[in-house]
């Protein structure tokens, strides 16, 4: 009984660890495919796509009889979320992809906890106390995430790991361009933006419609259609192609595993754990992608990189950790309340019979 026990509290963990590995192999994936010349909107409509293929059917198996509590509202909440969440996020992270690095990518991903709270304040869907730890963990949090978003995108230093250089085409590689990595950075800072208000309209579906499996079905469909108008306006007619191996193999996993079976994952872990446990492994990608980065594409990483990151995850721990008291001490001001609630009924409750059997005598 104790050996599983043990196993069961452990799942999550490899499990999470899982995700963190095959999100890293979907951002080094992409990068070899944008590096070939794939378009960025191609990847986003057929990556939505696959994953609405993929997960329409576990909604209909799981969550069919929840289908009559739709209604026009999360019907539209879903169709913005679809436009916000993916269509433009993706396309956002993918265009700083290319400029940039998949470790250099992970970084504003590990930001998305600070931009949601930012978002959340003047919507009232988050408060801040200053006089508790927990306020101040989070305001601190926020300013050392931004300080680390600013080093990424300002200073990008001297290589610390240098790529062997054995052809002209990785020389090239080697000399980035200042200037386009730091349009790179920016358009990755408006894509943790986009996803960051992602997760507050999500927050808000998920009140009236807490059926995961049919709404992200719903969402990856909004969005296929949506990033396929756009690609069918932009793009030329012959750029619909996939061209070898490569891209087809990615494209497909990153709609199966990465849009699909991770998602799956990281919901069962949130149930299990929490969200705060949940999003604590996400720099894990971040080392996964790194080392992905220097022994797949032979990307060189920086100091300010690496500076850059480490005050993000810093910033990051410390704004989840301060949201983790505020949610611990909001469940004890809770019982605490339950407790007097109890206590008064009670009394309320023992006071007549004691007035009623003294009478009596």
């Amino acid at each position: 009984m104790d050996k599983r026990d043990c196993v069961d509290q452990w799942k999550p963990v490899a499990a999470m660890f899982g995700v963190c590995f095959a999100l890293a192999i979907v951002n080094i994936c992409l990068k070899k495919a944008l590096n070939q010349g794939m378009s960025h909107l191609l990847i986003v409509t057929y990556r939505q796509s696959i994953s609405t293929i993929f997960l329409t059917p576990l909604a209909h198996f799981w969550e069919r009889k929840c289908w009559n509590n739709l209604t026009g509202g999360i019907l539209c909440g879903l169709f913005f979320g679809g436009l916000l969440g993916a269509t433009l996020t993706q396309y956002f992270f993918l265009v700083g992809l290319k400029n940039t690095s998949a470790t250099y990518t992970c970084a504003f991903i590990n930001m998305a906890p600070v931009f949601t709270f930012i978002l959340a304040l003047p919507l009232r869907q988050e408060k801040v106390n200053l006089k508790n730890t927990s306020g101040r963990a989070k305001v601190l949090g926020t300013l050392i995430c931004v300080g680390g978003a600013l080093v990424l995108i300002l200073y990008k230093g001297m290589p610390v790991i240098n790529a062997p250089i054995s052809s002209p085409v990785m020389l090239q590689k080697a000399k980035h361009d200042t200037a386009k990595w730091v349009i790179g950075s920016i358009i990755l800072a408006l894509g943790g933006i986009l996803w960051a208000s992602w997760f507050l309209i999500q927050a808000r579906i998920g009140k009236y419609y807490p059926y995961q499996y049919s709404s992200t079905a719903m969402l990856s469909f909004c969005s296929a259609v949506q990033s396929a108008i756009l690609c069918a306006i932009i793009e030329r007619p012959n750029s619909w192609t996939l061209k070898g191996p490569l891209q087809i193999s990615s494209i497909i996993y990153a709609g199966v595993v990465g849009s699909g079976l991770c998602y799956v994952c990281m919901s069962w872990c949130v149930k299990q754990r929490g969200p705060v446990f949940t999003a604590a492994f996400s720099p894990f990608i971040q080392i996964f992608a790194a080392i992905f980065d220097v022994s797949l594409l032979h990307e060189q990483i920086n100091l300010g990189s690496i500076l850059g990151s480490i005050l993000v995850v810093v910033g990051m721990y410390v704004l989840l950790w301060g949201k983790s008291k505020e949610v611990d001490l909001e469940l004890d001001n809770r019982n605490v309340q339950e407790k007097v609630g109890d206590t008064n009924h009670a009394l309320s409750v023992t006071t007549p019979i004691d007035a009623g059997s003294t009478t009596s005598a």
